[in-house]
């Protein structure tokens, strides 16, 4: 018997190290399963069926990086919670948003309703939701990050996007409310002018936070996604226009010469960054506009002579690596565009998976985005690693399944890998 499974578990090894021979089917199957058991194994590590948070970074080697050890960020685990479900495991999902509820109406500081960029991950079981941070001996003081005890726009729009995924599923009103909650503070506290959009959030500590008046496409357009989807269930006049607002200023931001969309403001909130471009900001427009203007079309052009990496996709213009969970994102959007997902790509994606089951945030022992983590930043200080990463993992899972998680529905129902 025993000897029946090492060669059963053999056969499937063999399966992901050497897919070369598997079809375009087959290759996205292999890769829903090996993703999604991922998800499964993570979630179910978490004992109990309380509220909990998957850590970004999961195996990362003692004491390497310790500004990210055992941290949850709230997208990742957005992200998370929606690629469980899209894997059929909507209880583990209910999990990462009742965490995030939680985190909400009992942050250690403000009353407002704010998220935290990220938490501490693992399980809660007194009813209160712990910062991010750790003992810092040289020195004797306890050290926490400014941008992970801040407040993104995206971030929380995010986890709008889980919470509503969550009320699909079980028509519980609180997750609704959780939703509406988030973009409220969206509203009362990121709302720039000339032109109306929303700004950066929040950055630094309790005692000194910033306001950051840079726009950027993907956090408006994540907040269009969340707005436009609430809305379907208010009837919300305010969540109305904060859709048009948000929707606005993403369709403004398409730049017709080049056929891209610009990445959004400097940090004046007012003059346009041309130089730059995200891999995320031109395709998720695709994804959260339905239908989106014809011509939007025309950006796959600059995606593959810009962002083109090997088989695969890079964060910023002309990358350094692949970054993988941005190549999963490429997938989704031909997926919802109609168009065919080369089998390099796929290939690309299952090859990334580390030994634990979560796949590397890159093949490249570190790539650029060309962004800064936040204000204090002296460089452009914003890298992905070789590690294996739940962001990274969740966005190939939704790729594979073939789950669209700005509108929360199945983008093909019939080729959905299973």
């Amino acid at each position: 018997m025993q000897r029946r499974l090492l060669l059963a578990m053999g056969l499937l090894l063999a399966a992901i190290a050497s897919p070369p021979a598997l079809s375009t089917d087959a290759l996205r199957q292999t890769l829903a399963q090996a993703t999604c058991s991922a998800m499964h194994a993570a979630a179910a590590s978490v004992p109990g069926d309380g509220p909990m948070l998957l850590p970004s970074y999961p195996d990362l080697p003692p004491g390497s990086v310790r500004a990210l050890e055992n941290v949850a960020f709230v997208y990742d685990n957005a992200l998370a919670g929606i690629a469980l479900t899209a894997c059929g495991d909507q209880a583990q999902a209910r999990r990462i948003a009742n965490a995030l509820l939680l985190a909400a109406s009992h942050d250690p500081t403000f009353n407002d309703g704010r998220l935290r960029n990220a938490y501490r991950a693992g399980s809660i079981g007194s009813g209160k939701v712990e910062l991010p941070g750790y003992w810092q001996s040289q020195g004797n003081y306890w050290s926490q990050d400014p941008y992970q005890v801040g407040t993104a726009t995206g971030n929380a729009a995010w986890a709008a996007l889980l919470m509503l995924t969550v009320y699909d599923s079980t028509h519980d009103k609180r997750y609704l409310d959780g939703a509406i909650s988030q973009l409220r503070w969206i509203q009362a506290h990121t709302l720039g002018s000339a032109p109306p959009a929303y700004e950066g959030g929040l950055f630094g500590y309790d005692n000194a936070q910033r306001q950051q008046h840079w726009k950027a496409t993907e956090h408006n357009l994540d907040v269009y996604a969340a707005a436009t989807w609430a809305g379907r269930y208010t009837r919300d006049a305010a969540l109305a226009q904060q859709a048009k607002t948000a929707g606005d200023f993403v369709k403004s931001m398409w730049d017709p010469e080049q056929r891209r969309f610009l990445v959004g403001t400097l940090d004046d909130g007012r003059t346009l960054s041309r130089d730059k471009s995200g891999l995320d900001a031109q395709v998720w427009p695709l994804l959260a506009f339905n239908p989106h203007p014809v011509e939007w079309n025309q950006v796959w052009s600059w995606v593959e002579s810009q962002h083109r990496s090997g088989d695969g996709y890079g964060y910023r213009r002309h990358p350094d690596g692949v970054w993988t969970e941005g190549t999963a994102q490429v997938a989704t959007a031909l997926l919802a565009s109609g168009k065919p997902v080369p089998d390099t790509l796929w290939r690309l994606l299952l090859a990334q998976r580390s030994a634990g089951g979560m796949l590397y945030a890159t093949p490249q022992a570190r790539i650029a985005t060309d962004f800064a983590i936040g204000p204090t930043s002296t460089y452009a200080d914003f890298f992905y690693y070789h590690q294996p990463h739940l962001g990274a993992t969740a966005w190939t899972a939704l790729a594979a399944k073939g789950w669209n998680p700005l509108t929360g529905q199945a983008i093909n129902p019939t080729e959905q890998a299973r």
